[in-house]
């Protein structure tokens, strides 16, 4: 396929407001975990929670617009002038031949929690400030980074759970191709709420350490929270930015809450990967895997990634820095992937103290300084809704 290069991204999560906070902490190997401290969730587990959100309220023209999400979302917009560079694409392209996909899995449903604790205790009804349209609404964040960023192109949802912003890439590959915009706005936010963290420990899936991808003893995930964006343009011939060579999606159709156990999906996903970006297994250098740490989907992972690239092929997890940011995993982790790239790091697996005898990829444990040219970086959702990206510099 004809590559899509990175003109610009930005991450904002546990681990700080920025690329640079995550370069930082990924090359020290701080983890933004802690205790969950959530409101008054009475968990037992870690997360990974972003500082501040709760005192910076969105106010003016976008006050209708508040919610734990769409701050979060303003927050990750105002980070590494990531405005800048969408207002000069503004200028090339126009505003409305610029398209905005952005991944979500419960966008604002935690303003829907306070509003049901605030019902009339007589009639039930719901409070007169609750404003379902632009905060709990799937296509709530995607509504308000484009009105942020003062774009009229284009703009949709995406929600297919912890594949979301991966597939907003496609997503976004597919329009520019059709000629429906010239550039995209690719992005992920996705904010803690008690619906989750108390689903994932109805589901037996909330670990009450800090996760273990890959460990023998991992018996569950950390959920975090998280806002990252891309600006993407067709590359330019020689073109020297990262680019988005492949990308693979594929559907389990095995079970609403459980990966294939052969990982028959995740293998389809990364294979259609590489077919679009024509290269080979061992051309790839790092794997960024999805690594929830729980015991189910890291073996369908593993047996996927053996199936592919076999025993030798560097890969690791990053959850354990940043919990599993679920309809923004897909944008944090490929932020991670370009600094990887463009600083010759591959990324341990942070906590993973002794891998399970039974998996065989080839996971990492302690960072390695390596030049790096071609990464994967996978995430798959409930359902089996898979999705890998390819990126890369152009491979001879």
């Amino acid at each position: 396929m004809k590559p899509l290069a990175i003109a610009a991204y930005t991450v904002t999560n546990a681990l700080g407001r920025g690329v640079a906070a995550a370069l930082t902490a990924l090359r020290r190997g701080e983890s933004g975990l802690r205790p969950c401290d959530f409101e008054d969730a009475a968990l037992s587990t870690w997360i990974g929670r972003v500082a501040g959100l709760e005192e910076a309220p969105l106010a003016g023209e976008f006050a209708p617009f508040d919610c734990r999400n769409n701050r979060l979302a303003r927050l990750g917009l105002e980070q590494d002038r990531f405005g800048a560079a969408v207002r000069a694409a503004r200028e090339r392209h126009g505003a409305d031949r610029i398209g905005v996909f952005i991944g979500t899995s419960t966008s604002g449903i935690g303003a829907t929690e306070h509003a049901y604790r605030q019902r009339d205790p007589a009639t039930g009804r719901l409070p007169d400030h609750f404003d379902y349209q632009h905060t709990h609404n799937l296509f709530s964040a995607a509504d308000f980074t484009r009105r942020w960023l003062a774009l009229s192109g284009v703009a949709l949802a995406v929600s297919t759970a912890c594949s979301s912003s991966a597939k907003a890439f496609a997503s976004a590959y597919r329009h520019l191709r059709a000629g429906f915009c010239d550039a995209a706005v690719v992005g992920g936010v996705d904010s803690l709420c008690l619906t989750t963290l108390y689903g994932f420990n109805a589901l037996e899936l909330a670990s009450s350490q800090r996760c273990r991808p890959w460990d023998a003893d991992r018996d569950g995930l950390n959920l975090g929270e998280a806002a990252g964006f891309a600006l993407l343009e067709w590359a330019e011939p020689d073109d020297a930015r990262p680019l988005l060579l492949g990308y693979g999606e594929s559907s389990d159709a095995h079970h609403m809450s459980a990966a294939h156990p052969e990982g028959a999906g995740a293998a389809l996903a990364m294979q259609q990967a590489l077919a679009r970006a024509e290269l080979r297994p061992e051309q790839v250098d790092y794997i960024n895997l999805h690594g929830t740490a729980t015991p189910s989907n890291d073996a369908a992972e593993d047996r996927a990634v053996l199936r592919i690239f076999g025993p030798d092929t560097p890969c690791s997890s990053t959850k354990g820095w940043t919990g599993h940011t679920l309809g923004a995993a897909g944008i944090t982790e490929a932020v991670f992937v370009w600094l990887c790239l463009e600083h010759g790091l591959i990324p341990g697996t942070l906590n993973t103290r002794r891998i399970d005898p039974n998996l065989g990829a080839g996971v990492v444990l302690d960072n390695r300084e390596q030049p790096l040219r071609v990464a994967l970086s996978n995430s798959f959702g409930f359902g089996g809704t898979n999705c890998s990206l390819l990126f890369g510099r152009r491979v001879a």
